[in-house]
């Protein structure tokens, strides 16, 4: 009998919480004048310095920095967020507490957690939980309705409020993306993809398409050279149909785009490209999301890259993610902001739309 009391108000509990989440979380592409009023009050009241900071996301977990080094970063004020990789969900939780418990005595903006909870990396990345079947085996909405719920109650009981995920590259072939694609029927990625959008964000947790303009019909891994689209970009077509329907944010891939007269990127990857990132995704596509890059600190696409971060902020990216060393990216960014009073305001656009993105998750009050 207690444990069906128990059991009941758990389940009343993580109702009102979901869709009162849910609710503010869409409101996210609304026009709402006392929201704007609230981004701009708590937009002045920061320097900028910690205005860069919001845009840095800096990674935790076994595979990430030493948490001692985050706790300096957070005490700081450096980082607007944080993305978990290895590492077992009471380790996670007890490193978010301690990190809510130094922004909260300082009185800096709360951290964004984030997470790269895939279907086919979710046991990886939270070890002891039980594995679930890789997303090449999710084949109806009901299978992606019903993962993507597993994922985000185990999210929330920790605290990460933006899952990496859904893959929406077509193909499960290629040597970085295998299995964790919906696989090479577009429409049926398209469909899984939306389903997979639609629950994560539904229940509170930011979802995130990765990784434009398509991975996965390319040859070769960006974490361990140069990879490039020859031509077309013939997986361009599946993100329309996401934008539409909602996604809050989309990752950007380490791609060079060559022999392609309309969407070349000089010998850059699309995630340093201004014709990628800000003509194509937002102008062309229109996207008014959060573009965010894909980690800027392992992979050799991007690393051998002079200042690659400082590149990816001018080309449109709201989000850095992981960049080597967050002190110099943000110092990096101020001095060009000093002399490119248009670099400036898009760099102001960016935070005020993390700042909003962080309202809508009722993160801060």
């Amino acid at each position: 009998m207690i444990k069906s009391i128990v059991t009941f108000y758990f389940t009343l509990i993580t109702f009102c919480f979901v869709n009162g989440q849910s609710n503010k979380l869409q409101s996210f592409y609304n026009y709402d004048s006392t929201m704007e009023h609230r981004v701009d009050e708590i937009f002045h009241s920061l320097n900028d310095t910690s205005r860069v900071a919001q845009m840095i996301i800096t990674s935790a977990g076994e595979l990430g920095k030493p948490d001692k080094a985050i706790l300096k970063l957070a005490a700081e004020n450096k980082i607007g967020g944080i993305v978990f990789l290895k590492g077992s969900k009471e380790n996670h939780k007890k490193l978010i507490d301690s990190i809510n418990s130094i922004t909260n005595s300082k009185n800096h903006l709360p951290i964004l957690y984030s997470i790269d909870a895939e279907p086919s990396l979710f046991n990886g990345r939270l070890k002891g939980t039980s594995p679930l079947i890789n997303t090449i085996d999710i084949k109806t909405i009901s299978q992606s309705d019903s993962i993507a719920r597993i994922i985000n109650h185990n999210l929330l009981e920790i605290g990460f409020r933006q899952n990496f995920a859904p893959v929406t590259d077509i193909s499960p072939q290629n040597e970085a993306i295998k299995n964790r694609s919906f696989g090479s029927d577009k429409e049926k990625v398209i469909e899984l993809s939306k389903q997979f959008i639609k629950t994560t964000q539904e229940q509170g947790i930011i979802a995130t398409a990765k990784h434009f303009p398509g991975h996965g019909l390319v040859k070769g891994d960006t974490h361990k050279k140069s990879v490039y689209i020859d031509g077309e970009l013939q997986e361009l077509d599946v993100y329309p149909p996401l934008i539409e329907a909602g996604v809050l944010s989309i990752m950007m891939a380490h791609i060079t785009i060559i022999n392609n007269p309309k969407y070349d990127t000089k010998g850059l990857p699309a995630s340093c490209s201004r014709n990628i990132v800000t003509d194509l995704l937002k102008n062309e596509l229109g996207f008014k999301g959060l573009v965010i890059t894909d980690a800027l600190n392992i992979m050799k696409a991007v690393t051998i890259i002079d200042n690659a971060p400082l590149l990816a902020s001018k080309a449109g990216n709201d989000m850095l993610l992981m960049p080597i060393d967050e002190t110099k990216t943000i110092n990096s960014i101020i001095n060009e902001m000093e002399s490119d009073s248009v670099y400036k305001k898009q760099v102001y656009q960016s935070v005020k739309k993390i700042i909003r993105l962080k309202l809508c998750l009722g993160l801060i009050k």
